[in-house]
């Protein structure tokens, strides 16, 4: 039987007023031939909530990820994100819905400003106000005198910067994140996510990010979703400000000791 770890009850926002699901897996299931890397998952996201999704690799948290941004779907079962089925209404997710690749994807044609327009020229707006978001979010996390720069000329840190601007300029009311900071020294990821995770909660965003790190998932979530093979939930554990660096140690062991099976 795997364990469920609950700490805290965010069961409802301080008005009294039930959570809002944005992201439903539902009795789903992903098989590719004879190999299943989703079975039977059951899961709820709800609005606000920064989410780590912690698992080894293999583990099936990337398959759950490409069925939420509606790049595959699933065998059996249901994913809904936002009441809607993000395989069949792919077009419906425009302007709600930005990912944060593991590599910046930023294109080296664009400087650091065109680059976080991009997003914003898909979505149509006028040239003015794509120019002004841009340069808002440039300067919010820290590249303000760095905006007609390209990519070439900035450092790792400094282009997944823009590439989390370019994500946020969108407004979307939904975030995705591949493992954004993998990449990157463990000083400059640190930074990047704990600035990012600020930035998330004071724009009152949804936010999915996945990991392989423990010490990030802490960084990042208000809750931790620990995953084993094939996408089995073993953990789903709430963290709130209110827990010691005894709790919090005993999570950390708890999780270890349940990926190294």
């Amino acid at each position: 039987m795997i364990s469920t770890t609950e700490i805290s009850h965010p069961t409802a926002d301080p008005a009294g007023k039930p959570d809002e699901v944005t992201i439903r897996f539902k009795d789903v299931r992903k098989a590719f031939g004879s190999l299943v890397a989703v079975d039977r998952l059951n899961l709820d996201i709800n609005k606000g909530q920064l989410v780590a999704l912690l698992g080894k690799t293999g583990c099936g948290k990337s398959t759950m990820f490409n069925m939420i941004s509606g790049l595959m779907s699933p065998s059996a079962g249901e994913v809904s994100v936002m009441g809607q089925n993000p395989f069949e209404q792919f077009n419906w997710f425009r302007g709600k819905m930005a990912i944060v690749f593991q590599s910046d994807r930023l294109l080296p044609w664009r400087t650091a400003l065109r680059n976080v327009e991009l997003g914003l020229e898909v979505l149509e707006l006028p040239k003015a106000e794509r120019t002004a978001r841009a340069m808002q979010w440039l300067e919010k996390l820290g590249l303000k005198g760095h905006e007609h720069d390209y990519p070439h000329a900035l450092s790792g840190g400094m282009r997944q910067r823009v590439s989390i601007a370019r994500a946020f300029a969108t407004d979307a009311p939904l975030l995705l994140c591949d493992e954004p900071f993998s990449a990157l020294d463990e000083i400059t990821s640190k930074r990047l996510r704990t600035e990012f995770a600020r930035l998330v909660r004071e724009n009152g965003k949804t936010a999915v990010f996945i990991t392989h790190s423990i010490n990030e998932a802490f960084d990042i979530g208000d809750r931790i979703i620990v995953l084993k093979r094939p996408a089995e939930i073993a953990h789903d554990i709430r963290m709130s400000a209110e827990i010691g660096e005894e709790e919090r140690e005993r999570i950390r062991r708890t999780i270890h000791e349940s990926l190294a099976h």
